[in-house]
């Protein structure tokens, strides 16, 4: 009887775990170190506090329980304010927001690496899914629905 309550505490424990109710966003040098242990395919979300899109993927998209589960377990979720201040670790460089001592809201130098188009613009929201060896293997740079969003991150 012990046995059975115990892998009964172990199922629900394990359901628990599994059914999260966020997205477990991580920031890059959190990446650096997950890549380590390993290594998994990449969604990056480059936001800006003042994109009204980026709020609206927050509350819809960002919130779907079948989203969250999937991007969960297939992928390490990295999301960053592109505006950030923040000096940032990376694979043994040091990235930084060099636009702000020129512009008021200045874009940090990884958003403008990874997510600037051929124009060399950048806008926001913008999505990135790369592949185990950091290729970038799609790109979204507008608001995306919950089943635009499930499209993207199928496998």
């Amino acid at each position: 009887m012990k046995r059975i309550i115990f892998i009964s505490l172990l199922f629900c424990l394990h359901t628990s775990v599994a059914q999260k109710s966020e997205i477990e966003w991580i920031g890059f040098e959190q990446l650096d170190d997950s890549l380590q242990i390993e290594n998994k395919p990449v969604l990056v979300y480059f936001y800006t506090d003042w994109c009204v899109y980026c709020k609206k993927m927050d509350r819809n998209a960002f919130k779907n329980p079948d989203i969250i589960s999937s991007i969960n377990e297939k992928y390490y979720a990295v999301k960053m304010n592109a505006e950030s201040m923040d000096s940032i670790e990376f694979e043994g460089q040091t990235f930084i927001n060099e636009q702000a001592k020129t512009k008021r809201n200045g874009v940090h130098q990884i958003p403008l690496i990874l997510a600037s188009r051929e124009d060399k613009k950048v806008s926001f929201p913008t999505l990135l899914v790369l592949d185990r060896n950091f290729r970038i293997r799609k790109r979204s740079f507008e608001y995306m629905t919950s089943e635009r969003m499930k499209e993207l991150i199928k496998g």
